[in-house]
């Protein structure tokens, strides 16, 4: 027999396991002081939570004040976590909720998708998910969709609230136009703002135009409204404010049912109200400075309210600066030749805010069409199984789990016709019989809003196979673009983000969204 002889192993001391770099991020809706403390409650909760894990280390604490939910691009603070962790600075995030991650559920869905593929989870401590152990996106939908419906709700609430204090004048004006201070819900003259206001309409009744009114105004470093520099663009806006006559509008703007701001043309009804407050300019005076600016707009051949006038351009309000979420305005540079520029518009009232700087208005042009044939070239590649991949997600897990849902609201209401008959027989006491039926409506409406959030998934879902289906129909059979051309721009793109001056990023309406470098 052979002999074997046994060696132990040989003990090494491992390597000490690296630590989880983890970040925090919280928000609060309104910029009450009641919301503040839950603010600090929430920033010294994960300061503390992090720092107790001893696999863990703090990398950060990330928190929007009295910033709305509904859209990412309005949150600086999330942006800036992002950000941080495209650099690798970030393994995991920690948030109290999805309602305060995100409130719409297509932004969700995607910064979960694109935190994932960057290999960052997220954990959701109330609902008890962690986007690094989930098998399906299924039960994310669902509950970012129900979160998305709460913000809706509430949105409609105070809609309800603000169009009926609309309706019997009581609505108390928070924000004033320059020249007046806002008191108590009341417009108060601003004396000293007045002199400006007053100032403004008599040169624009002499002749002269908005943008040697805003030079002049500059040269004698009178600040504007916001502390900034005047534009001519701001005193456009200013003059045609009814504020100034002594009227108040109500309703001027409107939120869409994606949280979207827009210019009320007569979509939505407004309120008027004669004599609000007292006025700073005759109504003489304000009747022909309007008619002056809609004979200079004639002039140019701009009509007011028309679509030319309000997007005159392709990249009018579809340009987002990646660092500030602030839209880009278009500028005329004249540093040795004349030449077309996009710059974002914090950038350009305060450089402190944001360091964005402008980009050409040809490299945006240049960029989408190298965007383009990109796809035009590789379409069966990224098209295609695009497609196939949303025909796949509506019909498969979403209308199993709306069939469950259908199966789950009769038995419920089974158990009300149950519950209805044991009382009308006696044998249930009324309290008993109340506390049941309650349970079992709160039930039926959680399930009914669980269906109604599939759907509007699935609808999404069905918008995108429309936009991919037509983006893959034109990818197939356009040739190589060679010029920028503004329809097919119009057609397919949603908008476009910028991450750097060397790199942006365009969000196709079919919900992708595809990076380029630009290249001067």
């Amino acid at each position: 027999m052979k002999k074997v002889t046994k060696i132990a192993p040989t003990t090494r001391p491992t390597a000490e396991q690296s630590q989880l770099r983890v970040a925090a991020y919280a928000r609060v809706s309104t910029d009450s002081d009641e919301q503040l403390v839950s603010l600090e409650t929430q920033k010294n909760h994960y300061e503390s939570y992090i720092k107790a894990n001893p696999e863990w280390e703090f990398a950060g604490l990330y928190y929007d004040e009295g910033i709305t939910g509904t859209k990412k691009e309005k949150r600086p603070e999330l942006l800036r976590m992002i950000a941080d962790c495209e650099q690798s600075k970030i393994d995991l995030i920690v948030t109290k909720s999805i309602s305060r991650f995100a409130r719409n559920t297509m932004d969700c869905l995607g910064l979960v998708r694109k935190l994932t593929k960057l290999g960052i989870s997220v954990y959701f401590e109330s609902e008890n998910i962690n986007t690094g152990s989930m098998e399906s996106e299924l039960m994310l939908s669902i509950l970012s969709g129900l979160a998305e419906g709460e913000s809706a709700s509430i949105a409609e609430n105070n809609k309800w609230s603000i169009q009926r204090r609309f309706q019997n004048g009581t609505y108390k004006i928070g924000c004033s136009p320059y020249g007046y201070d806002a008191v108590d819900g009341e417009l108060i003259v601003n004396e000293q703002q007045a002199e400006i206001v007053r100032f403004i309409f008599s040169e624009i009744l002499s002749g002269k135009s908005l943008h040697k009114i805003a030079d002049a105004l500059n040269q004698r470093n009178i600040p504007s409204k916001k502390g900034g520099r005047w534009k001519a663009n701001a005193l456009r806006n200013m003059v045609v404010n009814e504020k100034y006559i002594g009227d108040a509008l109500f309703q001027k703007t409107y939120s869409d049912s994606q949280f979207n701001r827009h210019k009320n043309d007569g979509e939505k009804e407004q309120y008027l109200i004669r004599d609000h407050h007292e006025p700073i300019i005759s109504r003489e005076d304000f009747e022909t400075v309007q008619k002056v600016i809609e004979q200079r707009g004639k002039e140019k051949g701009v009509e007011k309210y028309s679509e030319k006038y309000q997007k005159r351009y392709p990249f009018s309000g579809k340009i987002i600066c990646g660092q500030c979420g602030d839209t880009f305005k278009r500028r005329t540079h004249s540093s040795g030749r004349k030449y077309i520029a996009w710059c974002c518009s914090t950038h350009i009232e305060s450089i402190e805010k944001c360091s964005m700087k402008y980009i050409p208005d040809s490299d945006f042009e240049y960029a989408f069409i190298t965007m383009m044939n990109k796809l035009i070239f590789s379409h069966q590649f990224v098209l295609k199984p695009l497609l196939i991949g949303l025909r796949g997600v509506n019909t498969d897990d979403s209308l199993i789990s709306i069939q469950d849902i259908d199966k789950k609201l009769e038995e419920n209401a089974e158990q009300q016709n149950v519950l209805v008959n044991l009382m009308a027989k006696g044998y249930l006491d009324r309290p008993v019989y109340k506390k049941s039926s309650n349970n079992l409506l709160q039930e039926a409406d959680r399930l009914q809003r669980q269906k109604e959030s599939i759907n509007r998934l699935l609808q999404n879902g069905n918008q995108h196979l429309s936009e991919v289906s037509a983006l893959l129909q034109y990818a197939t059979k356009a040739t190589m673009v060679k010029r920028f051309d503004e329809d097919v721009f119009k057609t397919f793109v949603n908008r476009i983000i910028v991450y750097s001056r060397t790199e942006i990023g365009f969000e196709l309406k079919c919900g992708i969204t595809l990076k380029e470098r630009l290249v001067s």
